[in-house]
């Protein structure tokens, strides 16, 4: 398999992101750019937990409207939605209309205001998974994706199994899965090289 593919506009990526126009601006500028917003860090749980078994293109294009239905993914404000809200997005044909991750969205975004009131931010329970240093992997999982599912999924998080784990991993910046010869990850790695980590006082066991 080619991992690495030139596109349209000569320029050589990632194979997958040259796909499409969406995907090369996602890839270019949002994959594996290090996050530490706690808003950003739920919005991105939550759309790979809806992702499962769908394509990620399909959500990718359906982000405006999950991100108007989810009040931008304010973790603040999702915590409060109720039944009012389930119903709201049960009637929307711009996002995917399943309870079960609609309601799991909620649920996380619930405790994740309990792991900032633990922690300080949710950012620091997520960057504390970071793994070693590395070259780009293929794995679907990896100890490190499995240990965060097996937290979140402790912490009554749901809907964040291994794969997803290890999606949001790469997606977030905690590796730079960018291949050899693609076009940004020189800027990918140097973005994570002055990355200011988020922390907390208290040590999560992994």
């Amino acid at each position: 398999m080619d991992y690495i593919s030139a596109g349209d506009d000569g320029l050589t990526r990632c194979s997958w992101g040259n796909g499409t126009p969406d995907y090369v601006t996602y890839h270019d500028n949002e994959w594996g750019r290090p996050v530490d917003d706690d808003d950003r860090l739920f919005e991105k749980l939550s759309l790979e937990g809806f992702q499962s078994g769908l394509s990620w293109i399909t959500i990718l294009r359906k982000r405006p409207a999950f991100r108007d239905a989810f009040a931008g993914f304010d973790i603040e404000a999702v915590a409060l939605f109720g039944e009012d809200d389930v119903a709201r997005m049960l009637d929307n044909a711009g996002i995917v209309r399943h309870q079960g991750k609609i309601r799991s969205t909620i649920n996380n975004a619930q405790r994740s205001l309990e792991v900032v009131d633990e922690l300080g931010s949710l950012g620091a329970l997520i960057w504390s998974f970071e793994p070693e240093p590395r070259p780009p992997t293929r794995d679907a999982t990896t100890r490190e994706s499995v240990a965060l599912a097996k937290e979140l999924k402790r912490r009554g998080f749901s809907f964040v199994g291994p794969t997803t784990a290890y999606a949001f991993i790469q997606a977030m910046g905690l590796v730079n899965d960018h291949w050899p010869g693609c076009v940004v990850r020189d800027a990918v790695e140097a973005e994570r090289s002055v990355f200011e980590r988020p922390v907390s006082s208290r040590s999560v066991d992994q």
